[in-house]
């Protein structure tokens, strides 16, 4: 299944009933008074956060979405019924903007999370409305009014603690496979990975964080080329970033710290703030290299790189320092809630 992350549709809400114009007729009393009920209102369009759902590709098969007009009203003072709502499933993460405006009207972050982006006419009133003591026979009602019609952009942006930068092949999926049970595809080509994937690293019984497997960043992402700035906004979330980097690069001929700086320059072009973020350097597929020579290459690399952040070395595909790092970002979080509940007082 390829990802979806942006989806565009029409949520149009139910109309409003229209008021009844209608008079009392019963036996032996020939001139009853007005007895018109009022319409009922226009069904409202809602969208829900569902952590049950990952994409945003349901969206491409059904892109107009109704909620039911409200039923007009009728004689006996009898009003109409009220219009369904419609009540849309989306992922947790989808941001919503209105098209016509660019606006954000909503972002959905948590489970259950409810926004109202289309609401209903409201019903017109009947006849018996407009009775008065110079009008004792009113044929007049009104209509009830038109639901909102709105095309929406939904943009799905991952909930993640951690999120893994690199480029295409670095060995994420391998990474997120081995610390968690989350189940990425894994190939020896670029792009292997079409959708983020969320894995939680469970330390203990109550100790875990969910980490992203997002797609490989190339050169030129953050202006669409590869899988592009689609993918990049993922990052815009997380509290962490893992950046994977291939100690030994099997041509020979790509340099590590090469690749890294890229991935550095499509971020600060993406989002300045973005290199802010705390950020680690994880020098990967250590098995490639003789044990002996692992720490001389991945000092040499820190050194270029002049990175004074944690870094580590490892080798996803056997699981060799995978844990440790786990390990440490639990603590970095541990200490982050701490120093939020110290400044909370």
């Amino acid at each position: 299944m390829h990802f979806v992350d942006e989806a565009t549709i029409r949520v149009i809400a139910g109309n409003g009933g229209n008021g009844c114009v209608s008079f009392r007729r019963e036996k032996f009393i020939p001139f009853g008074g007005p007895d018109g009920g009022d319409g009922g209102g226009g069904g409202s369009v809602y969208l829900v956060a569902d952590e049950g759902l990952n994409t945003l590709v349901d969206f491409r098969h059904e892109r107009t979405h109704r909620a039911q007009r409200g039923e007009n009203g009728m004689s006996r003072q009898m009003n109409g019924k009220a219009g369904a709502d419609n009540v849309i499933r989306v992922p947790v993460g989808t941001v919503i903007y209105n098209v016509a405006t660019d606006e954000q009207i909503g972002d959905l972050t948590r489970h259950g999370e409810r926004l109202l982006v289309a609401r209903g006419g409201t019903g017109g009133i009947g006849n018996v409305h407009f009775k008065s003591s110079v009008n004792r026979a009113p044929r007049r009602a009104t209509s009830g009014s038109e639901g909102e019609d709105r095309e929406l952009r939904l943009e799905l942006k991952v909930l993640a603690d951690v999120g893994l930068l690199g480029f295409p092949n670095a060995g994420k999926s391998t990474f997120i496979r081995a610390v968690s049970a989350a189940t990425p595809r894994v190939a020896d080509y670029p792009f292997t990975t079409l959708q983020p994937h969320l894995g939680v690293v469970r330390i203990d019984t109550d100790q875990s964080f969910v980490i992203a497997d997002i797609p490989g960043l190339i050169e030129g992402a953050a202006e669409g080329a590869g899988l592009g700035v689609q993918f990049l906004k993922h990052v815009a979330r997380t509290r962490l970033l893992l950046h994977l980097v291939d100690i030994a690069p099997l041509d020979g001929i790509t340099d590590p710290v090469d690749q890294f700086r890229t991935i550095e320059q499509e971020l600060a072009q993406f989002d300045p703030e973005l290199l802010q973020r705390p950020r680690w350097l994880v020098l990967n597929k250590a098995d490639l290299l003789p044990e002996e020579e692992r720490a001389k290459t991945a000092k040499a690399i820190v050194r270029r790189l002049k990175w004074k952040q944690p870094w580590f070395v490892a080798s996803a595909i056997g699981r060799d320092g995978t844990w440790p790092i786990c390990l440490e970002i639990q603590r970095f979080f541990d200490e982050q809630r701490r120093d939020a509940l110290d400044a909370a007082g």
